[in-house]
């Protein structure tokens, strides 16, 4: 085989490679997802996202109660796509407000971290502000990035 071929068969192995280990992400966020969803039937939910091109990427999920509790706030950062939602257990049962102004979670030297908890609270914010949107099963939602 001429050289060309295989870089050819290499190119193709690494892009079926990669197409894997992003269907292997993507079977997790799901399943994080729908775990939550199950345990929680009221109360809203809020992805955000940040891409970063040539630094970490990041979701963050926050599910907070109807009077606007944190319940879960789970934080996935990093630049494989082996990486997985980490708990942060020290913001639950904190009001979503004391989350907005706290440089900490914001991720102080993580840029990528407090767009992607920004982004979260305002899906919380809008999926809030839908007219007769009530807490509960119905209630529990994504807002729409």
């Amino acid at each position: 085989m001429a050289i060309w071929q295989w870089a050819l068969l290499l190119l193709a192995l690494v892009w079926g490679l990669q197409a894997f280990g992003v269907w292997l992400q993507m079977r997790h966020y799901t399943d994080v997802f729908k775990g939550i969803t199950e345990k929680y039937k009221d109360g809203f939910v809020g992805a955000g996202n940040f891409r970063g091109r040539f630094r970490k990427g990041t979701i963050v999920l926050i599910v907070v109660t109807p009077d606007m509790v944190v319940r879960r706030l789970l934080i996935m950062s990093g630049r494989s796509v082996f990486t997985k939602f980490r708990r942060h257990e020290e913001f639950e049962g904190r009001a979503l407000n004391e989350i907005r102004s706290d440089p900490a979670i914001l991720g102080e030297g993580e840029p990528g971290v407090a767009e992607a908890v920004k982004r979260a609270i305002e899906q919380i914010d809008r999926a809030m502000s839908e007219p007769g949107r009530e807490p509960g099963l119905s209630g529990l939602s994504t807002a729409r990035a």
